[in-house]
């Protein structure tokens, strides 16, 4: 049960092959390298993963592909469209592919809390009982939605059964909505984990979000359940300039996907065009970042 969510939701990348063709094996050599690094589960078609840029058969390949690499582990599907036909012939073909649940947000282009109330009416009577997670990423979608609208949300749809929050200032949203929830929802964070201490701190389950070296974020969230604070306080910081760096819309997807490249998670760091492409520039920022990193790591082992 989704309600049950705990721990790292990794947003995974989506592997593409020097010619821009999905890369299937590389999803297996990615769900392993996460799965190996403390992923509880994955979180896939995401805006960093490039959704967009798939036709719905690759779409449902990937997840098909994920799930069957997964061990068993939970997948979360991003369905979200801002229409409600094509959302839930999407959401039909990755729940028949093994997928846990889907991941809504809502779309551009809804002003008021009766527009989203609707919209997520709309979407249920489509979809049915297939559980959900409500992705609340005001700077995506351009769509704010308030805490009392998204507890109406709870209340009325109980196929919501966690909660991605993205809002800023994220932690102070998660108070208020940990307060006003009318039953418990996991609350799950992203904004690429650059706030995660302190949303670990107002008690979230855990990041889904997106990071070339997922071993912090499920590091963090396990040393801070286990009560070590100052441990996963400092754990956080020896990444936080690399976790900065990768912190840059689709250009910080490129330089993640070049780390996942250099550390043998994929064969290829390809983006789909349109999409940027690092300069040798950026090239040695990458290699410097890392190799104070990893002096860093080995000076914590001492």
């Amino acid at each position: 049960m989704m309600t049950q969510m705990k721990g790292l939701y990794v947003v995974a990348q989506t592997p593409f092959a020097a010619d821009g063709a999905l890369d299937l094996a590389s999803i297996d050599t990615l769900t392993d390298f996460y799965l190996g690094h403390g992923a509880a589960g994955l979180t896939v078609l995401g805006v960093a993963g490039e959704a967009a840029k798939l036709s719905e058969t690759e779409s449902v390949d990937a997840v098909r592909r994920f799930v069957a690499r997964a061990q068993g582990k939970p997948v979360i599907a991003g369905v979200s469209n801002p229409s409600v036909a094509q959302l839930a012939t999407l959401t039909q073909a990755v729940t028949d592919a093994g997928a846990s649940g889907v991941m809504i947000a809502p779309p551009p282009g809804l002003r008021t809390e009766e527009d989203v109330i609707g919209y997520y009416g709309a979407v249920f009577d489509r979809i049915g009982d297939v559980p959900t997670v409500l992705q609340d990423f005001p700077f995506s979608t351009g769509v704010w939605m308030s805490v009392p609208t998204m507890v109406r949300l709870v209340e009325r749809f109980p196929q919501i059964q966690a909660i991605k929050e993205e809002d800023i200032p994220s932690a102070a949203k998660i108070t208020r909505l940990r307060e006003a929830m009318p039953r418990h929802v996991p609350i799950l964070t992203g904004n690429n984990a650059v706030f995660l201490p302190q949303e670990l701190e107002r008690g979230i389950e855990g990041p889904m979000a997106g990071f070339s070296h997922p071993e912090m974020l499920s590091g963090v969230y396990d040393l801070y359940s286990r009560g070590q604070r100052d441990a996963a306080f400092d754990l956080f910081n020896l990444y936080l300039p690399l976790l900065n760096f990768e912190n840059q819309a689709q250009w910080g997807v490129a330089v993640r996907k070049e780390i996942l490249r250099r550390r043998g998670a994929i064969a290829s760091a390809v983006m789909r065009a349109p999409g940027p492409r690092l300069s040798p520039l950026d090239l040695k920022d990458i290699d410097y970042l890392l190799e104070r990193l990893q002096r860093a790591l080995a000076q914590r082992s001492l």
